[in-house]
């Protein structure tokens, strides 16, 4: 940067401006001390990512402040990747989780600072695993970078780098095993029983799991030799002969009938005999069976669900069976000691949708047979997980479970907030039919009016010229013509024009703001615009809904069903449109990205996302205000973009000029001054958008 180096007096005094670390009575010394002897742009560098994290935490940016500080000289520009790690470990787990996301990335940033030719990256070869993984069977599972290598039974925890091997291709194939051998404990039954009596019986929890790990290996192994024989070879050059002493627990674990039950009992013999050291092989990962069983509880009801709801359509689509779509007199839900199908009980799902194929498949592998229970469609079924504990009930109890989970863009760290905001999509609340019989009783004249010009719009056709015939003369072919002709050239014979019917393919999405400082007269002119335009947009046919939004944080971000593009304009829509009514904050990015999806699903050549809105994004508390909320939403847009779909936004608020050409772009939102002139500008607006 050349620049001199910030002495520690400076630093000192910067971090107590961003951290207020007098009025919490803590001291930057030793801190600015260390950050004293590195290069002014590794100074900067931390101190910026402190800036960054201490918007979300002042005892996070503490936390980065310290650790960064103790490691610069070492990491140098590496720094950034520790701020990093901690803040993704804030965004998990909190302060505790942050704190051990900090020391595991200071010791794999260390590790990774000596030169290793033969090293390879995890983002070298994720695709490649990925697509390893793709090709076996068993339920989808997501790869991350983590300090230890393990799974959850969902994701594939692998190291950030290797360099075991001597060469690169070596730690290429030591990744891809590492990969499979997760994989196999997600896919035969490792988290199917429960490992916690014995565990309790250890002095450490932490050798008893090795073992775990150790004789689970030792089965998976053996059961990878039917599945992948030449991926099982490779893991047996790669381990060696197993120690003396545990090749009897390997013979009995080799078994075909062993299970994950059988590697509890050597467990149990281990300790009865005196534990000792567990041997270490380079493809055996760490366990952790309560996080493993804790989504594995959660999982299970919800496939449960899922396929029960599948059976349900199934079955009263059925005309032979009672209850089906030909006999009335029978409720659509299977009767008490109805039978399922012989087909789906000997495990044949091809005739069900695809959510539930997977459910049933994922159900399979959780519980090795789908449990008659659970194949009976109505209700919910008496059938629970047998083998669980406190912790798996609370999961599987919860009822709160998103309808989506979406990543949130953070421009201060050039990074996505994976899994960020939790949606939940719920149906807009009736209100009463007399306030939509008043609006459009008030406005009959306008109503009548907007109706006019958009009819007009859907019988407008386009003039095609220089036509060999056509209902008109093209007087300008004639003319051209004519002087041919007295040139001497050949007059061409298009000289007429032909009318052609314009076709109407466009889907349009209302995104209507439903926070609480829409409350009142805001409210109120919305909801009458709404009234006005879809009385209007039904004489032209257009494909059309309307989805409201609000939340409060990122766990609780509401979308309001008004109308989907299913649905048509009748009495429970309007009363549903009166029911919008003000409620929490405007997190907007996540509403787009989920409004757009829902839009990019519909088949139409021209899509348009049509944001009604008062203010500029914002939530609870200070993170999302300000430029935070606005480049989230602005890269939401940019998706919706790549996806095809043109997004216009109508705002009452007078600052919106500030902010809106950055969302939208300068010539795609109107700034409306007066809230009760929206419904007539709304409807001129949608007419020029669709012309």
């Amino acid at each position: 940067m050349g620049q001199r180096k910030l002495f520690a007096h400076e630093i000192e005094e910067r971090l107590d401006q961003m951290l207020l670390l007098k009025l919490r009575q803590r001291s930057p010394k030793e801190a600015a001390t260390q950050l004293e002897a590195v290069p002014r742009e590794h100074q900067e560098c931390l101190l910026r990512w402190v800036g960054i994290a201490a918007q979300s935490s002042n005892e996070l940016g503490w936390l980065i402040a310290v650790q960064g500080a103790e490691h610069a000289a070492e990491l140098g520009d590496r720094l950034a990747g520790l701020a990093r790690a901690g803040l993704d470990g804030f965004d998990r787990g909190g302060l505790e989780a942050a704190r051990a996301a900090l020391a595991d990335a200071a010791r794999v940033l260390r590790k990774n600072a000596i030169p290793a030719p033969q090293r390879v990256s995890f983002a070298d070869i994720e695709a490649r695993l990925g697509c390893v993984l793709q090709a076996l069977h068993g339920r989808p599972l997501r790869l991350a970078v983590g300090a230890r290598t393990w799974t959850d039974g969902e994701t594939l925890w692998l190291p950030e780098s290797l360099a075991l091997a001597p060469d690169a291709g070596g730690n290429r194939r030591l990744y891809t095993q590492l990969a499979v051998m997760l994989w196999a404990q997600a896919r035969f039954g490792s988290f199917n029983v429960d490992p916690e009596p014995e565990l309790a019986q250890w002095d450490d929890r932490e050798r008893a799991l090795a073992w775990y790990a150790l004789f689970e290996a030792m089965r998976l192994e053996a059961r990878l030799v039917d599945e992948l024989p030449g991926l099982a070879r490779d893991i047996r050059a790669l381990r060696g002969p197993w120690p003396e002493e545990l090749v009897a627990a390997a013979a009995d674990l080799a078994r075909p009938a062993a299970t994950a039950a059988d590697s509890l009992r050597w467990v149990a013999e281990r300790r009865r005999v005196g534990a000792g050291e567990t041997p270490k092989f380079l493809h055996v990962g760490a366990m952790d069976p309560v996080a493993a069983r804790r989504l594995r509880a959660a999982r299970i009801a919800r496939d449960s669900a899922t396929l029960r709801r599948a059976l349900n359509i199934l079955r009263a689509n059925d005309p032979h069976s009672r209850g089906g779509a030909g006999d009335e007199s029978h409720p659509p839900l299977a009767a008490e000691g109805d039978t399922v199908p012989a087909d789906l009980q000997a495990g044949d799902v091809q005739g069900l949708p695809p959510d539930a194929q997977a459910a049933a498949q994922s159900l399979a592998q959780d519980l090795d047979v789908i449990p008659p229970e659970i194949l009976k469609p109505a209700g919910p079924g008496a059938w629970q997980p047998e083998e669980r504990d406190e912790g798996e009930s609370a999961v599987a109890a919860v009822t709160g479970k998103p309808d989506a989970v979406y990543d949130e863009w953070d421009y201060r760290r050039v990074a996505w907030r994976r899994d960020w905001c939790h949606l939940y999509e719920t149906e807009g609340p009736a209100g009463e039919d007399a306030w939509v019989d008043e609006v459009r009783s008030r406005h009959a004249h306008l109503i009548r009016s907007i109706r006019r010009r958009f009819e007009a719009l859907r019988g407008e056709d386009k003039a095609e010229r220089r036509q060999l015939d056509g209902e008109e003369i093209d007087l300008d072919a004639q003319v051209e013509a004519r002087a041919d002709r007295k040139s001497g050239s050949e007059p061409s014979p298009r000289l007429f024009i032909h009318r052609r019917q314009i076709e109407r393919s466009l889907a349009v999405m209302f995104m209507v703001d439903m926070s609480g400082s829409t409350k009142g007269w805001v409210n109120d002119a919305e909801r009458e615009s709404l009234v006005l335009l879809c009385e209007a947009i039904e004489a032209l046919g257009d494909r059309y809904a309307i989805y409201g939004f609000s939340g409060w944080t990122r766990t609780r971000c509401d979308i309001y069903r008004i109308k989907t593009f299913d649905e048509r304009y009748d009495a429970a829509t309007r009363r549903r449109i009166a029911g919008i009514e003000a409620r929490d904050y405007t997190r907007m990015g996540v509403a787009v990205r989920h409004l757009s999806h829902l839009l990019h699903g519909q088949n139409a050549r021209h899509k348009l996302l049509v944001t009604l809105s008062d203010g500029r994004p914002d939530d609870h508390g200070d993170e999302y205000r300000g430029r935070y909320g606005i480049e989230d939403t602005r890269r939401a847009l940019l998706e919706a973009r790549e996806k095809g779909i043109r997004s216009y936004c109508v705002t009452i608020d007078r600052h919106g000029a500030d902010y809106l050409p950055q969302l939208y772009g300068p010539a795609h939102y109107s700034v409306i001054d007066d809230a009760k002139k929206l419904p007539s500008k709304l409807a001129e607006i949608y007419r020029k958008l669709t012309a």
